[in-house]
């Protein structure tokens, strides 16, 4: 079974987060922890450098991104529709002057305990007076 510990092997085989995994302001946010309770989507980037760019959690409900080189926790602002592990389809999150929105889907598999996959998923970054980014990534949810 595909378990927590090979999730976290394959996030330890991340590159260091020195590369931009793609145009614009979005940088790879590094090894990031399991929450201490729900559960946690970490999305890499799609292009062969492979970055960890994103991770949501569902409590809180917030998601983690390194913009312009800073590492920031965007609250969800809203969700829909619900697709489990405490995720919604569409999520907004927002801070400042950023608003991210992850639109994934997940699929259940026998072969992963306490997770699932993100089968499909962008993330679009917008900020007032810039470019809007979108950026397609894929990975895994786990949680405790």
């Amino acid at each position: 079974m595909i378990s927590l510990a090979l999730m976290l092997a394959l996030q330890a085989a991340t590159p260091a987060p020195t590369a931009n995994p793609g145009p614009g302001p979005l940088g790879a946010i590094g090894k990031q922890k399991l929450p201490a309770k729900g559960c946690a989507a970490y999305l890499w980037s799609m292009d062969a450098g492979r970055q960890l760019v994103a991770m949501a959690t569902a409590d809180p409900a917030q998601i983690r991104l390194a913009i312009d080189g800073k590492t920031t926790d965007y609250a969800m602002a809203t969700q829909s529709p619900a697709i489990g592990f405490g995720f919604g389809g569409v999520t907004q999150y927002r801070g400042g002057d950023v608003t991210a929105t992850l639109d994934m889907a997940v699929a259940v598999r026998a072969d992963i305990s306490a997770g699932a996959t993100v089968t499909s998923a962008t993330l679009r970054i917008d900020r007032p007076g810039r470019d809007t980014v979108v950026m397609p990534v894929g990975g895994l949810i786990g949680c405790v």
